[in-house]
């Protein structure tokens, strides 16, 4: 049997470009740079996105250290793509409205070979919710109210 679990999240524009969104008993501002039009009070949508993969590669590496155990002392990871802004302002269709590349960088201190890191971070990369959903095309049903 599957363990499905619903995860859910509701936002609201609080003014402007600034965004409050609510998980469980969390809130988050998401907000825009003073020179996009914002206020600054919050990282972007595409900043949240990297951050929510970077998470979610160090909580899958310590769930699998811990399963394997595993002697990794830290995980940092670091994240840049690449985005053609003009899409999403309307200004172009010559592109996707997504990044064209998304380059992860994995830190892993612990006392394994590169093989064996390379094989951790491979293992996390199949495990990680928001890589898999990344990487391949996940159905996302639109209702209007």
């Amino acid at each position: 049997m599957s363990a499905i679990k619903t995860i859910k999240l509701e936002a609201r524009q609080v003014d402007g470009f600034k965004i409050e969104a609510t998980a469980r008993n969390h809130t988050m501002i998401i907000d825009q740079p003073e020179a996009g039009g914002g206020t600054n009070s919050g990282p972007t949508p595409l900043e949240y996105q990297f951050a929510s993969l970077a998470s979610c590669f160090v909580s899958i590496g310590h769930i699998i250290s811990k399963q394997n155990q595993l002697s990794v002392r830290s995980i940092s990871v670091s994240i840049e793509g690449d985005i053609d802004t003009d899409v999403f302002m309307g200004k172009s269709t010559e592109t996707r409205a997504g990044f064209s590349g998304i380059r992860v960088t994995v830190n892993i201190d612990a006392d394994m070979t590169q093989a064996e890191k390379e094989q951790y971070v491979a293992d996390i990369d199949e495990r990680c919710p928001i890589s898999d959903n990344l990487h391949y095309t996940t159905p996302i049903t639109m209702i209007v109210n």
